[in-house]
């Protein structure tokens, strides 16, 4: 039996889209010979849907496009993932479902039984799980089909019942095959190919896993679809981040061959590396799929925003984007270089507006109120808002958007200013810690000089008063993200974090620097996602919880 797997980009809600994408699929398969096409979870939608998902039109154009598509099915069978309606009407409305289609008709429906309600998860919400297992009889083979999370789930869990495939392997099945929604995280790849594995050694069967590629608003799905042998070995890995359509015959002694050239990897990508395809897909994604073509950022000649600058020529073409330098009367010359030094490397558009008089015109008006009263963080946030001011009056004027250049260490503590710099449409690297984005710029400029060297040497500042440093107002670094890894990423509390080394006060200033920035992360962007935890969706906090870990 020869089995196609479909590595493909889909669009929340376009169906138009992802039919006519899906379709393209069959056909070439059909032309390359192939017995059965395997699609990812809920591609007919795209996932994740979300509310789209209670109304009843939407999941009647799924309905609709899934017999459209079956039509095509003639000649070549095709599985394909999409929300179904649930007959149990003690249960939830809905069913994640997968249709097996052969000669133009739905032969099977299976229904996912385990629903992660977990991090960015949040499918018990609107689906029912299954508790019925059946194994699909095609070609003389016997196909155990599942869906995500119910093989990712190989130790007990008391929330769980059953596992499907411990149901499916007493139908004794040929081969496993699961169709997935899985997210990307820098750390996620060789999760998923451990416990990959682990099903298919386990059960001694091989298993096919086709896995969604493409960004969606702050999810990105970096594919890697897999192949094992009944042994628990990887046979083929498919790239990372991009879309692609692979051939494997499955012999009758279960044994996996494949028809195009390998594209397995003798190592690991580095994390660093992942992190920069996951974010070129999440800008290019977020732009194309929301029907924008062009950027504006401030370019201030720091380090955030150089890499911002240098992600965004590379995800939109350096055409596409204006970067503009907002020079105040605190600003350095060596900056104002930096930043056009950076444009001059890109060759992207760029613009200079000098935001002192706008900064002067506000501190004006305020001086009744403010008068002989000392300089502090309020003159320091005037300044920030006008350049948000100037840049969004860019993005109304000439249909930019404006890409946030605020880190994941920034945005921990609560540095940045509300309606200033955290202002903006989507944010690069609000899951990018300080110390990466250091990395992530040598990466850049791993071939040539892109990012000027000055920008990653020099002292990190927000030029708000004269000398200032962050490390004025936070710990270094090197130190404030690893305890703000232990803290959001790991849960840790205060006291395991002290007996990692760590100073008890610096760590109890931190831990309480995130815990009250709380209000101002409710109030920015939606951050691409690239770590385990990432700030928004996946971690889900009370602004006026008063817990001090």
């Amino acid at each position: 039996m020869k089995i196609a797997l479909a590595q493909f980009n889909y669009h929340i809600g376009n169906f138009e889209s992802n039919t006519s994408k899906i379709i393209a699929g069959i056909r070439q398969a059909k032309d390359h010979g192939a017995d059965l096409i395997v699609f990812s979870e809920l591609c007919v939608c795209g996932y994740p849907a979300r509310d789209f998902l209670e109304f009843r039109e939407f999941i009647s154009r799924c309905e609709e496009a899934a017999q459209e598509i079956a039509a095509q099915c003639v000649g070549i069978a095709c599985i394909i993932g999409l929300p179904t309606p649930n007959n149990n009407p003690e249960g939830k409305d809905l069913n994640n479902s997968a249709y097996f289609i052969e000669d133009g008709k739905v032969k099977a429906v299976v229904n996912k039984a385990l629903l992660p309600n977990y991090d960015v998860f949040d499918e018990y919400r609107y689906f029912e799980p299954s508790t019925t297992f059946n194994c699909i009889d095609f070609k003389g083979k016997r196909i155990a089909l599942t869906i995500c999370e119910d093989l990712w789930n190989t130790i007990e869990n008391p929330l769980y019942v059953t596992r499907p495939m411990d149901v499916l392997i007493k139908q004794q099945p040929d081969v496993m095959i699961n169709i997935a929604a899985s997210p990307f995280a820098y750390n996620h790849d060789e999760e998923r190919i451990a416990i990959l594995s682990d099903n298919a050694s386990r059960y001694q069967l091989p298993l096919f896993y086709v896995n969604h590629v493409g960004a969606q608003t702050e999810l990105i799905f970096d594919g890697g679809s897999l192949v094992f042998d009944n042994a628990g070995k990887v046979a083929d890995e498919l790239p990372y981040f991009t879309e692609q359509l692979a051939y494997y015959t499955l012999s009758d002694d279960r044994q996996v061959s494949f028809d195009h050239p390998t594209t397995q990897k003798a190592q690991r990508e580095s994390d660093i590396h992942q992190i920069h395809q996951g974010l070129i897909l999440g800008i290019r994604d977020y732009f194309y799929k929301s029907g924008f073509k062009q950027a504006v950022l401030g370019l201030s000649g720091g380090i955030d925003s150089a890499v911002v600058c240098a992600l965004a020529a590379e995800a939109l073409g350096a055409e596409n984007v204006m970067a503009v330098l907002l020079p105040s009367k605190f600003s350095s010359d060596h900056s104002i270089k930096d930043a056009e030094d950076l444009v001059s490397n890109l060759g992207c558009m760029s613009q200079t507006v000098n935001i002192a008089k706008i900064t002067d015109a506000v501190e004006e008006q305020l001086y009744p109120q403010f008068q002989n009263l000392p300089f502090n963080i309020t003159e320091e946030n005037i300044q920030s808002r006008s350049r948000a001011v100037v840049l969004m009056a860019m993005c109304n004027k000439f249909g930019y958007i404006l890409l946030n250049t605020s880190n994941k260490s920034e945005a921990a503590v609560g540095y940045g200013t509300l309606y200033g710099d955290m202002c903006g449409g989507i944010s690069v690297l609000g899951d990018v810690y300080k110390t990466q984005v250091f990395e992530l710029a040598r990466h850049i400029n791993k071939d040539k000089e892109i990012i000027p060297i000055n920008s990653i040497i020099k002292p990190p500042s927000a030029e708000l008063r004269p000398g200032q440093k962050d490390s004025d107002s936070l710990p270094e670094y090197d130190i404030l993200d690893k305890i703000i890894q232990e803290y959001v990423e790991h849960r840790c509390s205060s006291a395991e974090i002290v007996k990692l080394g760590y100073d008890e006060p610096t760590v109890q200033r931190v831990i309480r620097l995130v815990n009250l920035a709380e209000h101002k992360r409710y109030q920015t962007p939606p951050i691409l996602r690239v770590s385990p935890k990432a700030f928004g969706m996946g971690r889900r906090m009370p602004i006026v919880g008063k817990y001090l870990s």
